[in-house]
């Protein structure tokens, strides 16, 4: 079986308040996105599950990584047979997309649907959880707003279809210490949901994200990218999540972008 897990992109993101767990209570919008890694699993007949992965490089001992883990998580509960996944990774890491966490929901899904587990995606979504707080978005894969520690989901009723998305995601990387270093929670004076109802013109001067003070202090590369973006003509441009990549929301397909050099750029029309 053959599938395609897709990135996503946070349109708005803020982080309202400190947990006494550690964690921080975020408002965001999880937006799906077309650029997509690729991903088959077939049964093995070698006597063990093997991932073979291409493309971008994967760092880590196979049992930390969270496409083996998410089949462990079913072929524990479930007692499946051995299988050899396939991962070509063209999502970049470290970009705030979700490649990993949209990897492994995926393998959820599709382990499913192969084995017949007749699951329903509430459940998929509990396994999912356990992988990552954003996994199990990816199993719904739709807009949502997003709250808690971005694991509650609430359906939001808005559209970016014929709109073309431009993603930028420069060589270095954002740490989840850095992103969070120097933030100060703080509810907002508008609330997300409303700002999402309104022009996407609008959005410039209403939407933000904010861990980009911080970033853009510390690796002024990802604040010039924003920058170029809005000036090659997006209505829209924010960091995605906590970085390092960079999108532009055009309403029309830019007809002249930068040169940008080494960084991974990415084009393609809005899904919803």
């Amino acid at each position: 079986m053959l599938t395609f897990p897709n990135a996503k992109i946070n349109l708005g993101l803020n982080i309202v308040s400190k947990r006494p767990d550690g964690y921080h209570n975020i408002e965001t919008v999880f937006y799906p996105v077309s650029l997509c890694d690729a991903l088959e699993i077939l049964p093995s007949a070698c006597g063990q599950t093997n991932l073979a992965v291409s493309g971008f490089s994967i760092e880590g001992p196979l049992e930390k990584n969270l496409v083996y883990r998410a089949y462990r998580l079913l072929a524990d509960r479930f007692d499946l047979p051995v299988c050899d996944i396939k991962l070509h990774k063209a999502i970049p890491f470290g970009a705030g997309l979700g490649g990993g966490s949209s990897d492994a929901a995926f393998v959820l899904k599709m382990l499913n649907d192969m084995f017949q587990l007749s699951l329903s995606d509430a459940d998929l979504a509990q396994y999912a959880i356990q992988l990552g707080a954003d996994c199990p978005f990816f199993i719904y894969n739709v807009p949502v707003l997003a709250r808690g520690i971005g694991n509650e989901f609430e359906p939001v009723s808005f559209s970016l279809k014929g709109y073309t998305l431009v993603l930028v995601k420069p060589q270095e990387s954002v740490s989840t210490a850095e992103a969070y270093s120097c933030i100060s929670p703080a509810i907002p004076s508008v609330a997300l949901s409303d700002i999402i109802q309104k022009p996407v013109e609008e959005w410039k001067t209403l939407m933000f994200n904010d861990f980009e003070k911080n970033i853009f202090r510390l690796h002024p590369v990802i604040g010039e990218i924003k920058d170029l973006l809005y000036k090659s003509g997006a209505v829209y441009a924010s960091m995605s999540g906590s970085g390092a990549a960079v999108f532009g929301i055009f309403k029309n397909p830019p007809v002249c972008l930068p040169n940008w050099g080494l960084h991974f750029v990415w084009q393609g029309m809005c899904m919803f």
